[in-house]
């Protein structure tokens, strides 16, 4: 993509109505503008962001073995009347009435809807068990929204629900989905640390918060500092396996939010050198919750010895369009972003610093056909601006490389290549950057 063709409303000034950091950057970068309180119109860069961290969390879903659906935004109140949770649920839920004065709502959650589609349609064990997701746009009627998109009133989430015949197959839907929310979140360049954590309006008796690190954060988190460093992608899962000692190693050492924090218990379990004080983020959540909804619901399969069984049930959801202001708050520098390559809208930038050299727009051409080519996405800055402003826009859009074209550098058969991360700058042959950077 060309800049001078690209929509990209980048700002200079700093944002007066934004109050921390992924907000000041995600207006300031051309991410997202504000439509109306806590919501936003997602423009061409962070659609980008957006839908590559969507294509993460679909790929690991798929891996685990859940299967995808769609469901809609509004809702029957009907089904959570079924529930008994329409008037608990609180003034979050925005309630609306059709043209026919039907009780409707703008979906907070699906737990109801998802049991009544499961209800509907399986009603043997034989069929068990299922784990259905998908990734949807929700509303949350927050009395103050804040902090850009990580606390709006409508946001993209991923939800995705499991049904088993027990408990013991409802444990191992809750082990898959725990190993794959560690996969999903280091594939996108972030240590997130699974925190027991209350279960909330969502009810049950087992849940888990990911929290990465963030100076921003809005928790207070204490943890083993021996959790940051712990890797997931480098193990083989397999997801038809055991995972249970997997969880139990990440959940065998001290972690939690000021919520659950147990000072004295802190200080017993953790020596004093690997005590980490910080703030956190939460990124996903997954509850086990046993016949909450199953039971009032009558989602009943018939068992081995044909006796109707309540089947037991878990919901996981990972806040996709939260997780770019996340990201941003664990990732950025004084000059703007530092985009993890897994997520960034492109890989590479590349700068023309003399776009009215024809040698140079001409090597710039080569590039960015060669870049295209090879499947590497990039962002060919050919404006006809200062090198000064093209070097700021670069670092405040944070693509993790940025390659520079100038005729000094062309006329010795050069360019500089430049992490974005690390800030180490290398002169490369024009015809090594495809290999540099493959």
């Amino acid at each position: 993509m060309r800049m001078s063709q690209y929509f990209l409303p980048t700002l200079k000034e700093m944002p007066s109505e934004a109050q921390i950091v992924s907000h000041r950057l995600m207006l300031r970068a051309g991410l997202v503008r504000q439509t109306s309180a806590g919501i936003y119109a997602w423009l061409p860069f962070g659609l980008r962001v957006l839908r590559n961290i969507e294509r993460i969390v679909r790929e690991e879903q798929d891996a685990s073995g859940a299967q995808e659906v769609l469901m809609p935004t509004i809702q029957s109140a009907e089904l959570w009347r079924e529930s008994g949770r329409y008037d608990a649920y609180g003034p979050e839920m925005l309630r609306i009435r059709d043209r026919h004065d039907r009780d409707m709502l703008y979906g907070p959650t699906n737990e109801e809807m998802i049991t009544t589609l499961f209800r509907d349609a399986v009603k043997s064990y034989r069929d068990l068990p299922r784990n259905l997701y998908h990734i949807q746009w929700k509303f949350r009627d927050e009395v103050r929204p804040r902090f850009g998109v990580m606390r709006g009133r409508e946001f993209l989430m991923k939800d995705n629900y499991s049904f088993d015949l027990d408990k013991a197959g409802a444990i191992r839907s809750y082990n898959r989905m725990f190993v794959s929310y560690l996969r999903t979140f280091a594939r996108m360049g972030l240590r997130a640390i699974p925190m027991r954590a209350d279960t909330g309006p969502i009810g049950g008796d087992l849940s888990h918060e990911f929290i990465i690190l963030a100076e921003t954060g809005e928790s207070a988190v204490f943890c083993h500092k021996g959790l940051v460093d712990r890797d997931i992608l480098g193990r083989k899962i397999d997801y038809d396996g055991d995972l249970q000692p997997i969880v139990d190693e990440w959940t065998s050492l001290y972690a939690a939010t000021d919520e659950k924090h147990d000072g004295g218990r802190f200080e017993a379990e953790v020596p004093a050198g690997e005590r980490l004080l910080a703030r956190g983020i939460e990124v996903g959540h997954i509850f086990y919750f046993g016949t909450k909804y199953s039971k009032p619901m009558n989602a009943v399969v018939a068992g081995p010895n044909g006796d109707q069984v309540t089947v037991e049930m878990g919901s996981y959801g990972i806040g996709v369009s939260r997780l770019v202001g996340a990201i941003i708050e664990a990732s950025h520098d004084g000059a703007g972003i530092v985009w993890p390559e897994s997520v960034a809208p492109f890989k590479v930038g590349l700068l023309n610093l003399k776009p009215d050299d024809a040698a140079v727009s001409a090597a710039c051409a080569t590039l960015y056909g060669a870049l295209g080519k090879a499947g590497i996405d990039c962002l060919l800055d050919d404006r006809d601006l200062r090198p000064g402003a093209k070097f700021a826009d670069m670092d405040l859009v944070g693509l993790p490389w940025q390659v520079i074209v100038g005729p000094k550098g062309l006329a010795a058969g050069k360019v500089e290549v430049k992490n974005r991360r690390t800030g180490a700058r290398e002169e490369v042959p024009l015809d090594g950057v495809v290999a540099r950077l493959g």
